[in-house]
């Protein structure tokens, strides 16, 4: 069976398991903690990063947008494309995955001033999406594909600091608003991260950060020397 190694926030992983899941591929997961990886885990992970997919002869794969094109290659594609479609998919699918690592510097920042700053850099990103998204549920139709699968990690994260903090870092995007709505209701996002997901990912964004500030209903930062340090980063 194929075996996924993760880290319960990345949002590399959470678009791997998408994959996965919307192919209906069996799999399994081990997560492990990037502040203490393990031995094996450096062993096998040439940039020592999650995602690691093993696949069923053992082959191990890094870099998920390399993942994500082994199982279209490997397995039956969630629908047929062109030569010219599936570049487009890809095109759009990168304009998230590449905004992964800013979405979460900006939910890490320490004060007001640096995360308005990294959401108007990050909301280039929700622009181009609201300009090409037309009136269906998903991005190319009434259904899931490999695009919405791309966005989902950015739209799930969006969706759980609207919800902790009421912070909405769509705001100004009613299409793109109701592209998150279609993606939670469709169930996908719960069946891409660990049960514990929300209260992991609080624990790590919600505490110490501007948001936790907002979402207490804190006038003032604290001084960075009292607050312990949160990573921008999502996986390394």
């Amino acid at each position: 069976m194929i075996k996924l190694i993760s880290f319960k926030n990345c949002p590399f992983v959470q678009r791997v398991m998408g994959s996965l899941i919307m192919k209906n591929i069996p799999f399994e997961i081990e997560y492990i903690e990037l502040s203490n990886k393990p031995q094996w885990f450096l062993d096998i992970a040439p940039n020592g990063q999650v995602p690691v997919l093993i696949t069923e002869d053992e082959t191990v794969l890094f870099e998920s947008d390399a993942i994500v094109e082994y199982l279209d290659d490997k397995y039956v594609p969630i629908e047929a494309l062109t030569p010219e479609q599936k570049a487009l998919d890809r095109a759009w699918s990168y304009q998230a995955s590449k905004h992964y690592m800013p979405q979460c510097g900006t939910m890490g920042s320490k004060d007001k001033e640096t995360f308005e700053s990294r959401l108007t850099n990050l909301a280039k990103a929700f622009a181009k999406a609201e300009n090409k998204l037309g009136e269906s549920q998903f991005f190319k139709g009434d259904y899931i594909s490999n695009v919405d699968i791309a966005w989902l990690p950015l739209l799930h994260r969006a969706f759980v600091i609207k919800q902790k903090s009421g912070v909405d870092m769509l705001e100004g995007f009613p299409k793109v608003q109701q592209w998150q709505a279609a993606l939670m209701a469709s169930g996908l996002p719960e069946k891409t991260v660990p049960q514990d997901f929300v209260t992991t990912f609080s624990n790590f964004y919600l505490a110490n950060t501007y948001l936790a500030d907002v979402m207490n209903g804190e006038d003032e930062r604290c001084e960075l020397s009292s607050c312990s340090a949160v990573s921008s980063a999502c996986c390394q």
